[in-house]
């Protein structure tokens, strides 16, 4: 490892974007402001959900849990990530780097699963109307949400033991402004075949299972909404998915593109600049999509806006 203010470094130098000097100062200043309103957002989502009684419903249970989830995976990333960006040092220590991949990647993970839960509960809800109380028993929804969260974490503990294994030879400069497991395969001084092949199984798994199981469910719920005669009837229904089916564009999407495609097909900058978009700016959108979209958030925003006001 290189040396450090004279003594042994045993950490990690995150490189991110230190060749750009300019860039830097402009990333700081977006990140904490995305940041602050990623807070805000998601904060504001989990509040509404508790204090309202109209929304103790399956759905703004899960969206809870993502809002949750959101605010803890940015805040995995962000707050390192604009302590390197305001000054010349740009190391994390050695646990450092490991508690972040760990908790980023199963994060991660967990909200992949959890949109193709969320996929299930807008089917009961638009094919199953007068069972959905009795299919997405408040029971369920817990099992449903817990497997998801020890699923996801299961893996990144699995995947995260796996990379801090491989031996780096006294590297520890990552081209990377994140703890994240492709510039760690690129670090490594042996053959990381076997560990190529193990992400790319995981990752069919933890990625491809829930699009399969959204895309399933959004057939079958297409399917029941055309049967819908009259256009306001179709238009709600559609209503109540169009929140949901864009934050899983937007994540898998990105996700996808960063996991499934060869290394040499992308620059490193690119996916530095890819990483950005779903660590920072979907965590930020999602509270907003489900605002702007959702008439029952809206509503609730508006009832605790006018009883906060109507005290005073």
């Amino acid at each position: 490892m290189e040396q450090k203010n004279g003594s042994s470094f045993t950490g990690f130098i995150l490189l991110g974007f230190s060749d750009r000097p300019q860039l830097e100062l402009v990333l700081l200043v977006i990140l904490l402001i995305f940041y602050i309103f990623t807070l805000l957002g998601n904060t504001t989502i989990i509040a509404l959900s508790y204090l309202d009684p109209r929304l103790h419903t399956p759905m703004y249970f899960f969206l809870s849990n993502l809002s949750f989830l959101d605010m803890c995976y940015a805040t995995s990333i962000v707050p390192q990530f604009l302590v390197n960006l305001s000054g010349a040092d740009k190391s994390i220590s050695y646990g450092g780097c490991v508690v972040q991949m760990l908790i980023s990647l199963g994060l991660g993970c967990t909200e992949c699963l959890l949109l193709g839960v969320m996929a299930f509960d807008r089917y009961a809800a638009v094919c199953r109307p007068l069972h959905y109380t009795v299919i997405m028993h408040p029971r369920l929804c817990a099992l449903m949400a817990s497997a998801s969260w020890i699923t996801g974490f299961a893996n990144s503990l699995l995947q995260t033991v796996l990379i801090f294994l491989l031996p780096l030879c006294g590297r520890n400069k990552l081209d990377h402004f994140l703890c994240e497991i492709p510039p760690f395969l690129k670090l490594a001084c042996v053959d990381t075949t076997m560990n190529v092949h193990a992400i790319f199984f995981t990752s069919v798994i933890i990625l491809l299972t829930p699009v399969a199981l959204i895309m399933f469910s959004y057939g079958l719920i297409v399917r029941a909404v055309l049967r819908i005669k009259s256009t306001a009837g179709q238009r709600k229904a559609f209503g109540t998915c169009g929140s949901h089916l864009t934050v899983v564009s937007l994540l898998f999407g990105t996700a996808i593109s960063v996991y499934f495609q060869p290394s040499s097909n992308n620059s490193q900058d690119q996916d530095k600049f890819m990483s950005l978009f779903y660590t920072v700016i979907i965590p930020m959108t999602n509270p907003l999509i489900y605002t702007l979209r959702n008439k029952d958030v809206k509503g609730a925003m508006e009832k605790v806006l006018w009883k906060d006001s109507d005290s005073r």
